[in-house]
């Protein structure tokens, strides 16, 4: 009977979780280029592991609604995109949500190059990416392993640095590319829309940040973003800094 009860315990967390974790509808992948970074007052560090390749690395896999709920803002969604409410679900597990190396310990090279941490508050890639787990990986349905795999997966697959290169936009301290271009570029080689992020650096210039690319509730498929964002980019020409 004991057994039996505490067995009955783990399903209804397990359904509590589970139950949290399925109210989204579609993933943000988050991609950002190093160069526009660091160039900025704010600076970066370098990974323990060295400086990373002059690619987009990823910052996130994102669960995210296609509206926002009642309630209070979230004030970094808001920010971003401009709608009032919460928009995204995260921290979905109060316990035992913390990552473990070991269940990603295959992945942990390719994390290292593709994932990388440019924080200055600390090195170990390790931490960025238990940080992401934690906030929203953990509301994704998906176990860390498949949660960090796909994500490689969709960036391997569409390399956005080789498809801004095959449009001409390659890294540059002086040229500017017109803003449409990029969007241009990345929607006729991956087949789906995607949210472009600008920055300024430390001169007070516009350049291309992050990409947030949309993907299906399964972390495996591109599709059209649902939602506009608020792009931060002033004028209609933005530079990709070199790194």
């Amino acid at each position: 009977m004991k057994l039996a009860g505490a067995c009955g315990l783990v399903l209804s967390s397990l359904l509590a979780v589970s139950s949290t974790a399925e109210q989204f509808d579609f993933f943000y992948f988050v991609q950002q280029w190093p160069g526009s970074f660091c160039d900025t007052w704010r600076g970066c560090c370098f990974p323990d592991t060295g400086k990373p390749a002059a690619d987009f690395g990823i910052h996130g896999l994102w669960p995210n609604y296609a509206q926002c709920h009642g309630g209070d803002d979230d004030a970094a969604f808001f920010s971003i995109v401009g709608r009032r409410g919460r928009c995204w679900p995260e921290y979905c597990q109060e316990d035992g949500n913390a990552l473990s190396p070991w269940e990603i310990r295959d992945l942990v090279a390719s994390l290292a190059r593709n994932w990388p941490t440019l924080s200055c508050r600390s090195g170990d890639s390790f931490e960025f990416w238990s940080y992401e787990w934690k906030k929203h990986g953990t509301c994704s349905n998906l176990r860390p392993h498949d949660y960090f795999a796909r994500a490689l997966a969709l960036k391997a697959a569409r390399n956005l640095t080789a498809i801004l290169a095959g449009a001409g936009i390659v890294p540059s301290d002086t040229e500017t590319y017109p803003l449409s271009s990029v969007s241009d570029a990345i929607a006729a080689a991956t087949g789906a829309t995607a949210n472009l992020q600008c920055n300024r650096d430390k001169d007070g210039q516009t350049q291309l940040y992050q990409v947030f690319q949309c993907v299906d509730r399964e972390a495996k498929k591109l599709i059209d973003c649902p939602l506009h964002m608020r792009s931060r980019c002033s004028g209609d020409r933005v530079k990709l800094p070199l790194f």
